[in-house]
């Protein structure tokens, strides 16, 4: 009975955490995903150019730099994942949804700190892996860093 007891504990609790890392990691995500697309509505008259070319059909009379960054943890499930994937090889599907909302992050807070833009020129996006700890227990997060230039029309 004992030995069923503590095979039962040590398969059941890490199983267990696997579960809640799975729903409250998808539940935040989602939540996540909502902001994002609520936020690209409200910025998203302001276009985006990663070319250092821009039209210049108005006078520009203000351009100045701005950037937008953000740092994502993994959480324990996309890690689980992950490390399954490494087993088998191949794409690694669990963290491309963690670029994904860390890219749109980094752009949304680059607009945001210029709504009145009429054009970002000269976009770019640097990711970054961020990790603390001995490589199994280590605290690891990816953080993603947008710039560019904003560009303000006269409006004549």
């Amino acid at each position: 009975m004992e030995e069923l007891i503590s095979l039962t504990a040590n398969l059941g609790i890490p199983f267990l955490i696997i579960v809640i890392a799975l729903i409250t990691g998808s539940m935040i995500e989602r939540r996540h995903y909502r902001s994002i697309d609520q936020r690209e509505k409200k910025l998203g008259h302001i276009p985006l150019l990663n070319s250092k070319k821009y039209p210049k059909e108005d006078t520009v009379i203000d351009s100045r730099f701005v950037s937008g960054s953000v740092v994502i943890s993994y959480d324990y499930f996309k890690r689980f994942l992950a490390g399954l994937r490494q087993i088998f090889g191949g794409e690694v599907k669990s963290y491309v949804s963690l670029i994904d909302r860390g890219r749109r992050e980094a752009i949304l807070r680059l607009k945001a700190k210029c709504p009145d833009a009429d054009l970002i020129v000269n976009l770019r996006v640097e990711t970054s892996s961020i990790s603390k700890g001995k490589r199994k227990r280590s605290i690891g997060s990816v953080e993603v860093f947008a710039y560019g230039t904003a560009l303000l029309y006269s409006k004549t």
